[in-house]
């Protein structure tokens, strides 16, 4: 379908309308400092304690406005025996911002976090030559960094604030001294002593135990009625009875057969 003549002209002027009814709002400034987006690029600061000239960021600029110079020094070693390291110490960071592009190239590629973006953006200069700040500059605009933004509260601990608690913990625990419990040496005396049976204590121990009553030998029942098991009825062993013949005395008729 072709365009009707003259419908651009007219959404034209409609906007134009629309906007002369408007009140205009003029920004006061320097008065008042506009509200810029909360990933402004503005100047680049410098994290000095982080930077270890490893010469990345400079590397990769497409500009070269990135100049950096350094000397190393020895370290003594940590432990006797062990050997002597080397490190970078950084003696100059300057950036000429005349010509950086703000592309961010070098924060990104920088491995340790030492470079920031911050919304400052008041560093205009009279002279070209002063556009080139160094790194006493950068490290005054590092504070102007805004905070990052709040992580999700369902998200992973940067691995960073974990591996820095542990080593402060680890630290802690080395300066501290160590804790003992409450009679640590009486339980370490007691487990090497050899265990008693449950209801014994010392002091049975040490007491004589009481002499227990041999058993007596029991002896093979007879036809006869123990001792102790016969009654009134009945005699007692050995004893004569007015039915049975006493084993010394013979009865008539035996005395006339011997």
């Amino acid at each position: 379908m072709a365009p009707i003549p003259g419908s651009g002209l007219a959404k034209g002027l409609a906007v134009t309308l629309r906007t002369m009814t408007k009140k205009s709002v003029t920004a006061q400034y320097p008065d008042a400092q506009p509200d810029l987006p909360p990933r402004t690029r503005g100047v680049i600061g410098l994290f000095e304690e982080n930077c270890t000239v490893c010469m990345l960021c400079a590397r990769e600029c497409p500009d070269w406005c990135i100049y950096i110079d350094s000397h190393k020094e020895t370290v003594p070693a940590a432990t006797p025996g062990g050997r002597e390291r080397s490190r970078n110490v950084l003696d100059r960071f300057a950036i000429d911002f005349s010509l950086c592009m703000y592309c961010g190239i070098c924060i990104e590629v920088c491995p340790f976090d030492a470079l920031f973006w911050s919304p400052e953006f008041e560093y205009a200069e009279t002279d070209i030559r002063e556009l080139t700040h160094e790194r006493d500059k950068l490290r005054e605009w590092m504070w102007t960094v805004p905070a990052p933004p709040a992580l999700d509260s369902g998200a992973e601990e940067p691995k960073e604030l974990a591996t820095a608690r542990k080593t402060a913990d680890k630290l802690a625990a080395q300066q501290s001294p160590p804790v003992t419990e409450p009679h640590a040496d009486e339980q370490a005396r007691a487990a090497e002593q050899p265990t008693r049976p449950q209801g014994d204590s010392k002091q049975q121990t040490d007491q004589p135990e009481p002499d227990e009553p041999k058993p007596q030998p029991v002896e093979p029942r007879r036809d006869g009625p123990k001792p102790d098991e016969s009654g009134p009825d009945q005699p007692r062993r050995g004893g004569s009875s007015s039915d049975e013949p006493r084993p010394d005395q013979s009865t008539p008729g035996q005395e006339g057969r011997e």
